[in-house]
C-alpha cells in the first residue's frame, strides 16, 4: 500500500456553506466594480499594502511566480508598505474550471460525472501583509469545492530584521508555517512550483516524495532564515505532525489509514543567488527527514523513515529591467531523491524494506508584456518497484509526461483600467508518456484543464 497522507472529508458544514455564499457575493462584487472602476488601489492584499501593481512582484502579472521585488518582499517579512492605504491587507480569490480527460473516470469523483466536468475549484480568503511594524504574515483559508470542505491552507508568519555581517548586509528572520517549502522564495520547490493550479478531477500519479506535498497543512513548524550579501540564503525549520483532533480543527479531516508522523521533522534549505540586472540565477538544495507510522498503526515501535534530498535551480531573463511589463523568460528545475527505510511497512504488508523514489521537473515560460505567458514542463518520477507497496498494475511507481499551458492576464499593470483586482485565464494540457508504471494506455489519463482565477481586495 502506498503512502496516503492528504485526505479530505466529504461533508460540507455551516462554514463551507458560508464560503459558497461568500464566493457568489464576491463574484457579484467583481461585476459591480468592473462597471464602477475606482481610483488606483493595487490589490490583492500585498499589492494594496505596497501600492505596486501585480506585475511589480509577479511574472505574468499574477502569482505565485516572483520577480526580485517579490522575493525581497517575502524575505523581509511581508512588511514593505507605501503608507498610503491603512486598511487591513485582506483579499479573496476564486477559481472555476472545466476538465476533460481522454478516457472517462471509473469510478468518477463523488458528486461529479465520469467526464467533462465544470467545477468550483476553490475560494480562498487571505490575510497578506503586516500585522505589526515587525510582524507580517501570509495566511490562507480555503473552501475546497471538490471536497466541499473549508480548511486552513498555506500559512507563513514572519519576523524579519536587518544587520551587518563582515561589512555586508544581513537579513535574518523567523518563520512559523504549516508546510515544508511554503516559506521558500523560489518557484522550483514543491509548494510554489509549476503548475500553479491543476485539476482535482483528473487522474494524477500515485507516487510522490514526502516533501512534494505529503506534509502540507498536516504539520506546524518554526525556524529561522538568513540572507547574507544578497548572495547566500540559509533556512532551518523543525516541524511536528498534527494529531487527528488538530487536523479536524483545521479542516484537514483524517480517515482510517492515514499515516501519522512520529517525532520532530527537520527541514533545511541552502541557496546561492546572483542578480546581474537582466539575468538572475539561483541554485540550491533543500530536504527533510521524517518518521511515519503507516496507516497510523503501531508495530512493535517500528516506523517508516523518509529522507528527501533535493537540488533546484532558477533562471530569469528580463528584457527591460526598468519596466514592470517587460518580457521575461523564466526557467525552473528541481530534482528530489527519497531514501525510504520501510521497517514498519515491511512487517505490515510485506513490502521491500528499502525504497528509492526520484522526481524531476523542469519548466520554461515566456511572459509577454506581463499579459500572455506560455509555459512548458517536463516531469518524471521513477523508483523501486514493489507490488506490496504501490497499488499500480505492476507495482512500479514510474510516471512521466509534459504539461503545456498558456495564461492570459488582462490587468495587474500600472495602466490597467482595473486596479483593485486581477484575473487569470489559463488553458492547460497534461500529456502522459507513462502513468503508474504503465506505458500502454497512459494517454487515457491526459487531461485538458480550463481555469478562471480571479482575485480582489475586500
Amino acid at each position: 500500500m502506498g503512502r496516503a497522507l492528504v485526505n479530505q472529508g466529504q461533508n460540507m458544514g455551516v462554514c463551507a456553506r458560508a464560503f459558497v455564499l461568500a464566493k457568489y457575493a464576491a463574484a457579484l462584487a467583481l461585476v459591480f466594480m468592473v462597471i464602477n472602476p475606482r481610483a488606483a488601489q493595487a490589490v490583492p492584499a500585498f499589492a494594496q499594502q505596497t501600492g505596486q501593481p501585480c506585475a511589480a512582484c509577479h511574472v505574468g502579472a499574477f502569482g505565485p511566480q516572483l520577480k526580485q521585488y517579490g522575493r525581497d518582499f517575502k524575505l523581509n517579512g511581508y512588511l514593505a508598505a507605501d503608507g498610503q492605504d491603512t486598511r487591513l491587507p485582506i483579499a479573496v480569490t476564486t477559481q472555476l474550471s472545466f476538465t476533460h480527460t481522454n478516457a472517462d473516470q471509473n469510478p468518477p469523483t463523488p458528486h461529479y460525472a465520469a467526464n467533462n466536468n465544470f467545477n468550483d475549484d476553490q475560494t480562498s480568503l487571505y490575510y497578506g501583509g503586516r500585522i505589526t511594524p515587525w510582524l507580517g504574515a501570509f495566511i490562507q483559508v480555503t473552501y475546497d469545492g471538490t471536497a466541499r470542505q473549508v480548511h486552513i491552507d498555506n500559512t507563513d508568519i514572519r519576523v524579519a530584521r536587518d544587520a551587518d555581517l563582515f561589512d555586508e548586509d544581513l537579513i535574518y528572520g523567523f518563520t512559523a508555517n504549516n508546510s515544508p517549502t511554503v516559506s521558500d522564495l523560489w518557484n522550483s520547490t514543491p509548494v510554489w512550483g509549476f503548475p500553479y493550479n491543476s485539476s482535482a478531477l483528473a487522474p494524477t500519479p500515485l507516487a510522490a516524495t514526502l516533501i512534494d506535498g505529503g506534509l502540507a497543512q498536516r504539520v506546524v513548524g518554526v525556524g529561522s532564515y538568513a540572507m547574507w550579501n544578497n548572495l547566500v540564503y540559509l533556512e532551518a525549520d523543525v516541524y511536528q505532525g498534527l494529531g487527528y483532533q488538530a487536523l479536524n480543527a483545521t479542516g484537514i479531516v483524517p480517515v482510517t489509514g492515514t499515516d501519522k508522523t512520529r517525532g520532530a521533522i527537520p527541514y533545511w534549505r541552502l541557496a546561492l543567488q546572483r542578480d546581474y540586472g537582466r539575468s538572475y540565477f539561483q541554485v540550491g538544495t533543500y530536504g527533510i527527514h521524517a518518521d511515519l507510522l503507516p496507516g497510523g498503526i503501531e508495530v512493535a515501535g517500528l516506523t517508516d523513515s523518509y529522507t528527501d534530498t533535493a537540488a533546484d535551480a532558477n533562471y530569469q531573463f528580463t528584457f527591460n529591467p526598468n519596466s514592470v511589463t517587460s518580457d521575461i523568460i523564466s526557467a525552473h528545475a528541481t530534482f528530489i531523491h527519497e531514501d525510504a527505510l520501510l521497517n514498519a511497512s515491511s512487517v505490515i504488508s510485506g513490502s521491500r524494506p528499502v525504497h528509492e523514489l526520484n522526481t524531476m521537473r523542469a519548466d520554461v515560460s515566456y511572459a509577454i508584456a506581463a499579459t500572455v505567458t506560455p509555459t512548458i514542463q517536463y516531469f518524471q518520477t521513477t523508483g523501486t518497484g514493489d507490488i506490496n507497496y504501490y497499488d499500480t498494475p505492476n507495482g512500479r511507481p514510474d510516471s512521466k509526461g509534459m504539461i503545456y499551458e498558456i495564461a492570459y492576464v488582462p490587468f495587474g499593470k500600472p495602466d490597467s483600467i482595473i486596479s483593485w483586482g486581477n484575473i487569470r485565464l489559463a488553458a492547460q494540457y497534461v500529456s502522459y508518456f507513462q502513468f503508474n508504471g504503465v506505458t500502454k494506455h497512459a494517454a487515457d489519463n491526459n487531461a485538458l484543464y480550463l481555469n478562471i482565477w480571479a482575485a480582489a481586495h475586500f
